[in-house]
């Protein structure tokens, strides 16, 4: 008999570009808006619910500009109709606070939340608290719903002390981040310890930066989670072999949701799992949480 978990359905987010790959790493990576709108299109086909989005400029460099946003966004959704598009606020880590917000104004339905500091490669990710309550504000103002992004156990404290403040509206959605150097391993152990220290109710995603995506998404396919895969987290399907498309990596999910009884969510579903208007005039009307 299948447990309640496997039952709910899998919703599956594609990040089709993030701000560091490049084509060196996989000549596939999209970098235009039109390349992106493409991309998150086979991966909507293939399964995804959700696309998590940055921007490029022409020649890859990370991108804030207003109308690469627009343009973006608006392609997206004229190719994925429903699908819930979510902007990136951390951007790059060299990007200044208001290139970070810079995507709010594209009317996403949802943005990233960072909730800490942390490791990232060879840099520094800085998200002090003052700056993450500002950003928070930002979001309640144009009634975007926040994804808590956690890299550390540490961020879930500061996310609840937020809704404690009125600054974020429960039940909360976090993204559980693994495998960034310097930050949280992707081994089962630690998805484990941060799903165990999530607040009652929530509801969570989880994404793996390279060889941990593949372990990492079927433990969370399991455990009654959602999942994020594509470019930003991994550009192979194996050790040796590249992916052709973020479309791979969304069907490889889906077929493991499949081995595992779980259905795909659609758009639909995803936005009553986590907690997003259906429409924009929806969202428009939605009380300001303060």
């Amino acid at each position: 008999m299948n447990s309640p978990e496997d039952e709910r359905p899998l919703v599956i987010t594609v990040a089709p570009t993030g701000a560091e790959v490049t084509r060196a790493d996989n000549p596939h990576v999209p970098y235009t808006p039109a390349e992106i709108a493409a991309e998150v299109r086979r991966s909507f086909e293939a399964g995804a619910a959700v696309c998590h989005l940055h921007i490029r400029e022409d020649d890859g460099t990370p991108s804030a500009r207003p109308d690469v946003w627009r343009e973006t966004i608006a392609r997206v959704r004229a190719s994925c109709p429903g699908m819930i598009v979510m902007v990136s606020t951390g951007g790059a880590i060299t990007m200044n606070e208001e290139e970070r917000l810079a995507g709010l104004a594209a009317r996403p339905d949802m943005a990233s939340l960072t909730t800490g500091t942390t490791n990232f490669g060879e840099g520094i990710f800085s998200n002090p608290l003052p700056l993450v309550r500002r950003f928070a504000q930002r979001m309640a103002q144009a009634n975007i719903r926040p994804e808590v992004e956690i890299f550390e156990v540490g961020m879930i404290a500061s996310a609840q002390r937020l809704a404690r403040e009125g600054l974020l509206a429960e039940p909360l959605h976090f993204n559980i981040m693994l495998g960034v150097p310097g930050a949280l391993p992707g081994t089962p152990a630690h998805l484990l310890h941060v799903i165990n220290a999530l607040p009652a109710g929530a509801s969570w995603s989880v994404g793996a930066v390279g060889r941990y995506q593949r372990q990492v998404t079927a433990l969370a396919i399991v455990l009654g989670g959602h999942v994020r895969v594509g470019f930003e987290d991994n550009v192979k399907l194996t050790r040796t072999e590249l992916a052709r498309s973020n479309a791979e990596f969304v069907a490889s999910a889906a077929a493991l949701a499949r081995a595992y009884g779980r259905p795909l969510a659609t758009p639909e579903q995803a936005r009553l799992l986590l907690g997003v208007p259906s429409t924009e005039s929806e969202r428009a009307q939605a009380p300001e949480r303060r």
